[in-house]
């Protein structure tokens, strides 16, 4: 039985990657040895890096324009850290905007580094809308927030707009839509949403705004350590690093963010359709906030619960249960998701 993989994260990914990646394993590039035991060094892992990075700077539009494509380790959580380490002057101030579980641990990071001027939340009703009212004070260092928010499926369709930097976790929408990422001075995201298996964090900082904080950084913390090093200060991730590439590859022959922006609009749109006119179910988040990368919903009549549960089970649909936080169920539709699965779910609830 085909699997219809609605996974949060770890997340589906396109079967040509996974083909492309499981053969590196065994034979890299046909030179009789396993991509996971050759040097990091080697020219062949350094091609790798060398084309992740080409990549991201071309999907986002960001080639030749003062930005660097970093892939770390430590995931978004430790870029937590190192957003204030690098970017929070000594008794400065940051602005955080408080939509979710992960933009709620990001704020309490940079509270061990200075004020945090939690500008607006949504946390009164269980982070279910971006909240739209806030001021933005004139001496803050940098503006962060959380493009989408994977637990409560909400999702930032306008950006803040702020003198100051702006910084972004794009962790599980990054490369899903156009935008005009060059308003971004540093934007972070965990590989395993959109680009590849967990392990690798890619970050896109804009050069010019590093070393200017006079803080002393940890060198492993410093992003000018890992951008004077292309991303090889300590041993890179290279599995995860090497499916990124290919992921991005994919994204790109595909016809680049324009093309999957159109797809995943139409994926969104099929499911919220169904939800909205189908008596049985409801939408968990509001509905202008609405995420196109997970969607959120509630049945209206709890004693169709263990029919429902067991259809989707028996059509092969997995990780579709919602989150404590929010309960329900949660359909991330991820760019490497075909419409032809979320049609399969939309026909169970459809007949349910």
């Amino acid at each position: 039985m085909k699997k219809h993989n609605f996974s949060a994260g770890p997340c589906i990914l396109p079967q040509e990657v996974l083909k492309k990646a499981s053969e590196a394993v065994v034979n890299f590039n046909n030179i009789d040895l396993s991509l996971i035991e050759i040097s990091h060094r080697s020219p062949e892992f350094v091609a790798v890096m060398d084309k992740a990075q080409e990549l991201v700077l071309d999907l986002l539009n960001l080639k030749g324009k003062g930005y660097s494509a970093l892939f770390l380790q430590g995931g978004a959580s430790l870029e937590f850290l190192m957003v204030p380490y690098n970017l929070m002057r000594e008794n400065g101030k940051a602005a955080y905007f408080d939509t979710g579980t992960w933009s709620a641990k990001a704020l309490k990071e940079a509270q061990a580094f200075g004020t945090v001027d939690i500008v607006a939340s949504s946390k009164d009703k269980n982070y279910n809308y971006i909240p739209k009212d806030f001021t933005i004070s004139a001496d803050t260092d940098y503006v962060h927030f959380t493009s989408n928010n994977t637990i409560y499926g909400t999702q930032f369709k306008e950006f803040p707009k702020t003198d100051a930097l702006l910084v972004c976790d794009m962790s599980s929408d990054i490369f899903s839509r156009k935008l005009d990422f060059s308003k971004f001075d540093l934007i972070y995201a965990g590989a395993q949403k959109n680009m590849g298996p967990a392990g690798a964090t890619l970050v896109v900082v804009k050069d010019e705004i590093l070393g200017k904080n006079n803080r002393k950084i940890p060198t492993m913390l410093n992003y000018q350590t890992h951008i004077s090093k292309d991303s090889m200060f300590n041993t890179p991730p290279v599995f995860p690093i090497y499916v990124s590439m290919l992921t991005l590859q994919w994204l790109k022959d595909m016809g680049g963010l324009d093309a999957i922006e159109k797809k995943n609009i139409a994926k969104a749109e099929l499911l919220y359709n169904e939800i909205d006119n189908n008596p049985l179910f409801k939408g968990a988040a509001a509905k202008e906030d609405r995420s196109n990368m997970n969607v959120t919903f509630l049945l209206t009549d709890e004693s169709k619960k263990a029919e429902f549960d067991q259809k989707w089970k028996e059509a092969g649909i997995s990780g579709i249960n919602g989150h404590r936080s929010v309960g329900g169920y949660r359909a991330s539709i991820y760019n490497a998701m075909p419409i032809e699965s979320i049609q399969v779910l939309v026909d169970i609830m459809k007949n349910l």
